[in-house]
């Protein structure tokens, strides 16, 4: 069976517009629609379409001409009109809906730098995207000219790193860092390779998908002068990925730059395992590996877009074992409150015994695989220099190394004091054994 060709999409509308300005991408980010009128231009609105964008309050909309090309103007429930165009389900409220879901704010060191990690930040460069999803993490300020990050506010991102040394990883995001100008975009990554301990720097950035005239030779020469540095796209339908994109990824990549990407599971867009078959080889044929499959966040107006765990576990039950390992993403949740990223997977491992393990494969075959009785661990770890994570940070692998007994939540022990008579083992220097003690009853404390 032949390869299908990714090809290139123009709306009518545009029929007009020369190349040179079609893949110009400062012309793209200054045409821009997000009005009623601008929209029925290029695609026919429904009631619902309408009514949401002629709501006050509403988050912002904008979405390239590039972008809107894509869309199939006779489908309602075209899946990538559904991640820009907004209808009235974002204005119906949910259960567990949050403005902040993730608890960034609470983690935010200095404005705009989220250390939720013990070895990595998260550096909130900008507010701006080049055109903004519907189902967005952060549109309580992402969109929002006047809730822009200032010189001021950069220069304590950069302090706080200066005197932060445990952090090796710094991922630049927003808004979108690749609509930032060169020259800014450049002075950011060059005041970060000064930073002596900071061995690594991410993008995530959704201009590729939205916008691949952005990657331009240019922009390429300015990234590979500050390696080893990471770009995550983000692509959540396999419509998104044409034949532009792929020339962007291809520019990048022969740049020096891995690529990742990071999907979001929406209802009506990508909920189905053939769909998010086809997304990833598409993907690995551009040489972008599939990272994340995130859950959809709570966050306010996206409750539409939200699936249960189970159709995300039926997808990865779908892919692995069913394509190449390096095609598979891990489905993450992001849990609410600020807990961090959590994998959830199907369940392969079945049982365990002392020094056995079963295990079942995609198929359902079953097997089982014999473990070592006389291994001892390694003391590899001593030539390594200073352990991490960082003291407090450690969670579940501070039980597995020893190091705490337990993991209690905030305010347990509060709740759990009764006040009353403290237990004889409570302190058990001050008590003596049963029967020991001249003259002592045997529940009485030793003078």
């Amino acid at each position: 069976m032949a390869i299908t060709p990714f090809v290139s999409k123009r709306a009518p509308f545009y029929a007009g517009v020369t190349d040179e300005q079609w893949n110009n991408w400062r012309w793209q980010l200054s045409n821009r629609i997000n009005t009623v009128e601008e929209f029925e231009k290029v695609i026919p609105l429904t009631d619902s379409e309408r009514e949401a964008l002629s709501a006050a309050d509403l988050f912002r909309v904008d979405i390239t001409p590039y972008y809107i090309s894509l869309i199939d103007p006779n489908d309602p429930d075209d899946p990538i009109r559904k991640q820009v165009v907004p209808t009235s389900k974002e204005m119906v409220p949910f259960t567990a809906m949050m403005e902040d879901s993730l608890a960034e704010d609470r983690h935010s060191p200095v404005p705009g730098l989220v250390h939720r990690y013990p070895d990595r930040v998260l550096m909130l460069v900008t507010t701006q995207c080049a055109s903004y999803c519907r189902y967005c993490t952060r549109s309580r300020i992402v969109g929002d000219p006047s809730a822009t990050f200032s010189r001021a506010e950069f220069e304590m991102q950069i302090e706080y790193l200066k005197r932060t040394p445990q952090v090796r990883d710094v991922l630049l995001s927003g808004g979108d860092p690749l609509v930032l100008a060169p020259k800014i975009l450049e002075e950011i990554l060059r005041r970060l390779r000064e930073i002596p301990h900071i061995e690594i720097v991410r993008i995530g950035s959704r201009v590729p998908v939205f916008m691949p005239m952005r990657v331009t030779d240019e922009l390429c020469d300015i990234l590979q002068k500050y390696h080893p540095l990471w770009l995550n796209i983000h692509v959540n339908h396999p419509n998104e990925i044409t034949a532009e994109l792929a020339q962007a990824t291809d520019c990048m990549t022969r740049a020096g730059i891995p690529l990742g990407n990071q999907a979001v599971l929406l209802a009506g867009v990508n909920d189905n395992v053939h769909i998010q078959r086809q997304l990833v080889h598409d993907l690995v044929r551009i040489r972008v590996r599939p990272y994340y499959l995130y859950q959809c966040d709570l966050v306010e107006g996206a409750g539409h877009f939200r699936t249960p765990v189970a159709k995300g576990i039926e997808i990865m039950e779908g892919l692995r074992g069913h394509t190449s390992g390096y095609a598979v993403h891990q489905y993450i949740i992001d849990a609410p409150g600020g807990g961090g990223k959590i994998p959830v997977m199907p369940n392969y491992l079945m049982s365990m015994s002392d020094h056995k393990v079963v295990l079942r494969n995609f198929e359902g075959f079953i097997t089982t695989y014999e473990e070592p009785t006389d291994y001892l661990p390694s003391h590899a770890a001593k030539y390594l220099g200073e352990k991490r994570p960082e003291p407090g940070q450690s969670g579940v692998f501070g039980l597995l190394d020893g190091e705490r007994l337990f993991v209690k939540p905030e305010g347990f022990d509060e709740i759990h004091d009764r006040s009353g008579i403290q237990h004889r083992l409570k302190d058990p220097k001050k008590w003596v054994p049963l029967g020991i003690g001249e003259g002592k009853e045997k529940s009485e404390p030793a003078e």
